[in-house]
């Protein structure tokens, strides 16, 4: 089930050639990466890490809004660490993922609440969840 879309805020376009050892770049040029297969010696990164890095990034500012609208301010060193899993069942491919939020000087429980609402709120949560298996902790 998805959601109707009122408006589009924003699309990021990039362009992929040589899959997992190529490389891909945005139209805007702002983003050109090197890809390399997961675990390899290759002098890129993978679309795991590069899944980790958006999903975390967008997870903290959900992190933010769920503080904000509960009139909590987060600490500088408010953090979110992404593990990415590539994993096989069978022949089949699939993703797990770990998110490990760190909100020094927070209350845990208060942590986890602002956590549990974040995953509420980000649209790569939004995107995964029922998709993949997801861990988030409290760290």
């Amino acid at each position: 089930m998805t959601q109707a879309i009122d408006t589009v805020i924003y699309t990021g376009k990039t362009r992929t050639t040589g899959g997992r050892n190529g490389q891909s770049r945005s139209s805007d040029d702002r983003l050109a990466v090197e890809l390399s297969g997961p675990g390899s010696n290759g002098p890129g990164t993978n679309p795991e890490q590069l899944l980790g890095a958006g999903w975390s990034a967008c997870f903290l500012g959900a992190i933010g809004k769920a503080a904000q609208a509960a009139d909590i301010t987060l600490p500088a060193d408010a953090a979110v660490e992404a593990e990415i899993d590539l994993c096989r069942a069978g022949d089949a491919f699939l993703l797990a993922a770990r998110l490990n939020v760190s909100l020094p000087g927070i209350d845990a429980d208060l942590a986890r609440s602002l956590a549990a609402r974040a995953h509420q709120i980000c649209p790569y949560s939004k995107a995964l969840r029922g998709n993949i298996d997801v861990e988030i902790q409290v760290v």
